[in-house]
Protein backbone atom coordinates (compact mmCIF):
# COMPACT_ATOMS: atom_id res chain seq x y z
CA UNK A 1 0.00 0.00 0.00
CA UNK A 2 1.70 3.20 -1.11
CA UNK A 3 1.85 5.98 1.44
CA UNK A 4 -0.89 8.00 -0.28
CA UNK A 5 -3.28 5.04 -0.31
CA UNK A 6 -2.69 4.54 3.41
CA UNK A 7 -3.36 8.23 4.07
CA UNK A 8 -6.52 8.10 1.94
CA UNK A 9 -7.69 5.06 3.91
CA UNK A 10 -7.08 6.83 7.23
CA UNK A 11 -8.75 10.00 5.94
CA UNK A 12 -11.82 8.01 4.83
CA UNK A 13 -12.28 6.99 8.49
CA UNK A 14 -11.52 10.51 9.74
CA UNK A 15 -8.48 9.30 11.66
CA UNK A 16 -6.12 11.99 12.92
CA UNK A 17 -2.49 11.12 12.17
CA UNK A 18 0.92 12.68 11.67
CA UNK A 19 3.28 11.80 8.87
CA UNK A 20 6.93 11.73 9.95
CA UNK A 21 9.64 12.00 7.30
CA UNK A 22 13.09 10.71 8.25
CA UNK A 23 16.36 9.78 6.62
CA UNK A 24 16.52 6.19 5.31
CA UNK A 25 16.54 3.66 8.16
CA UNK A 26 15.98 -0.08 8.01
CA UNK A 27 15.97 -1.70 11.45
CA UNK A 28 13.22 -0.92 13.93
CA UNK A 29 15.63 0.49 16.51
CA UNK A 30 17.37 2.61 13.84
CA UNK A 31 14.01 3.96 12.63
CA UNK A 32 12.94 4.82 16.19
CA UNK A 33 16.17 6.73 16.80
CA UNK A 34 16.16 8.51 13.44
CA UNK A 35 12.51 9.55 13.71
CA UNK A 36 12.75 10.41 17.44
CA UNK A 37 9.99 7.96 18.37
CA UNK A 38 10.30 5.88 21.58
CA UNK A 39 11.01 2.23 20.70
CA UNK A 40 8.01 1.07 22.71
CA UNK A 41 5.72 3.22 20.48
CA UNK A 42 7.20 2.16 17.13
CA UNK A 43 5.21 -0.81 15.86
CA UNK A 44 7.30 -3.24 13.87
CA UNK A 45 5.64 -5.77 11.63
CA UNK A 46 7.03 -9.30 11.64
CA UNK A 47 5.70 -11.57 8.92
CA UNK A 48 4.89 -15.05 10.21
CA UNK A 49 3.19 -18.18 8.96
CA UNK A 50 0.58 -19.66 11.30
CA UNK A 51 -0.08 -23.24 10.33
CA UNK A 52 1.08 -22.26 6.84
CA UNK A 53 -1.07 -19.12 6.52
CA UNK A 54 0.61 -15.70 6.27
CA UNK A 55 -0.08 -13.27 9.14
CA UNK A 56 1.37 -10.15 10.74
CA UNK A 57 2.78 -10.12 14.27
CA UNK A 58 3.01 -6.49 15.40
CA UNK A 59 5.01 -5.48 18.45
CA UNK A 60 7.10 -2.62 19.87
CA UNK A 61 10.48 -2.05 18.22
CA UNK A 62 12.06 -2.48 21.64
CA UNK A 63 10.82 -6.09 21.87
CA UNK A 64 11.45 -9.35 20.03
CA UNK A 65 8.73 -11.73 18.86
CA UNK A 66 8.80 -15.03 20.74
CA UNK A 67 7.26 -17.45 18.26
CA UNK A 68 6.79 -20.20 20.85
CA UNK A 69 4.73 -17.80 22.99
CA UNK A 70 2.72 -16.79 19.92
CA UNK A 71 2.09 -20.43 19.00
CA UNK A 72 0.94 -21.22 22.55
CA UNK A 73 -1.27 -18.11 22.73
CA UNK A 74 -2.93 -19.03 19.43
CA UNK A 75 -3.20 -22.73 20.27
CA UNK A 76 -1.91 -23.75 16.84
CA UNK A 77 0.57 -26.34 15.65
CA UNK A 78 3.21 -24.26 13.87
CA UNK A 79 4.26 -20.60 13.91
CA UNK A 80 7.37 -19.70 11.94
CA UNK A 81 8.98 -16.63 10.42
CA UNK A 82 8.07 -16.06 6.80
CA UNK A 83 10.93 -15.54 4.38
CA UNK A 84 11.20 -12.39 2.29
CA UNK A 85 10.62 -14.52 -0.81
CA UNK A 86 7.33 -15.73 0.67
CA UNK A 87 5.88 -12.31 1.47
CA UNK A 88 7.57 -9.96 -1.02
CA UNK A 89 4.90 -10.56 -3.69
CA UNK A 90 2.08 -9.81 -1.23
CA UNK A 91 3.22 -6.18 -0.89
CA UNK A 92 4.50 -5.18 -4.35
CA UNK A 93 3.89 -1.48 -3.72
CA UNK A 94 5.82 -1.41 -0.41
CA UNK A 95 9.53 -1.34 0.17
CA UNK A 96 10.62 -4.71 1.53
CA UNK A 97 10.33 -4.71 5.32
CA UNK A 98 8.34 -1.45 5.46
CA UNK A 99 4.81 -2.83 5.28
CA UNK A 100 2.28 -0.98 7.44
CA UNK A 101 0.60 -3.23 10.04
CA UNK A 102 -2.76 -3.25 8.25
CA UNK A 103 -2.96 -6.95 7.43
CA UNK A 104 -6.74 -6.67 7.32
CA UNK A 105 -6.32 -4.80 4.02
CA UNK A 106 -4.36 -7.76 2.67
CA UNK A 107 -6.80 -10.41 3.94
CA UNK A 108 -4.48 -11.65 6.67
CA UNK A 109 -4.72 -11.91 10.43
CA UNK A 110 -2.96 -9.35 12.60
CA UNK A 111 -1.67 -10.27 16.06
CA UNK A 112 -0.68 -7.36 18.29
CA UNK A 113 1.54 -7.65 21.32
CA UNK A 114 -0.06 -6.52 24.57
CA UNK A 115 2.96 -4.27 25.07
CA UNK A 116 1.98 -2.16 22.08
CA UNK A 117 -1.42 -1.37 23.60
CA UNK A 118 0.08 0.34 26.65
CA UNK A 119 0.76 3.72 25.04
CA UNK A 120 -1.80 6.13 23.66
CA UNK A 121 -0.03 6.44 20.31
CA UNK A 122 1.84 4.19 17.93
CA UNK A 123 3.96 4.88 14.87
CA UNK A 124 4.70 2.50 12.01
CA UNK A 125 6.31 2.31 8.59
CA UNK A 126 4.06 3.73 5.90
CA UNK A 127 5.32 1.47 3.12
CA UNK A 128 8.73 3.08 2.80
CA UNK A 129 11.96 3.31 4.78
CA UNK A 130 11.69 7.11 4.97
CA UNK A 131 8.19 7.79 6.32
CA UNK A 132 6.21 6.83 9.41
CA UNK A 133 2.61 7.39 10.37
CA UNK A 134 1.78 8.16 14.02
CA UNK A 135 -1.77 7.85 15.29
CA UNK A 136 -3.79 6.93 18.35
CA UNK A 137 -3.49 3.25 19.20
CA UNK A 138 -7.28 3.09 19.67
CA UNK A 139 -7.80 4.22 16.04
CA UNK A 140 -5.42 1.52 14.85
CA UNK A 141 -7.27 -1.10 16.89
CA UNK A 142 -10.65 0.10 15.62
CA UNK A 143 -9.57 -0.13 11.97
CA UNK A 144 -7.50 -3.33 12.07
CA UNK A 145 -9.29 -5.31 14.83
CA UNK A 146 -6.16 -7.28 15.71
CA UNK A 147 -6.05 -10.17 18.13
CA UNK A 148 -4.16 -8.94 21.22
CA UNK A 149 -1.77 -11.48 22.73
CA UNK A 150 1.39 -11.66 24.85
CA UNK A 151 4.22 -12.87 22.58
CA UNK A 152 7.09 -10.44 23.05
CA UNK A 153 10.30 -10.50 25.02
CA UNK A 154 12.86 -7.79 25.76
CA UNK A 155 15.72 -7.51 23.31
Amino acid sequence: MPVQQLKDFLDSYRVKYVSIQHSPAYTAQEIAATAHVPGRQLAKTVMVKVDGKMAMAVLPASQKADLSLLRAALGVGVVELATEAEFRRLFPECELGAMPPFGNLYDMNVYVSEGLTEDEEIAFNAGSHTELIRLAYMDFERLVRPKILRFERVI
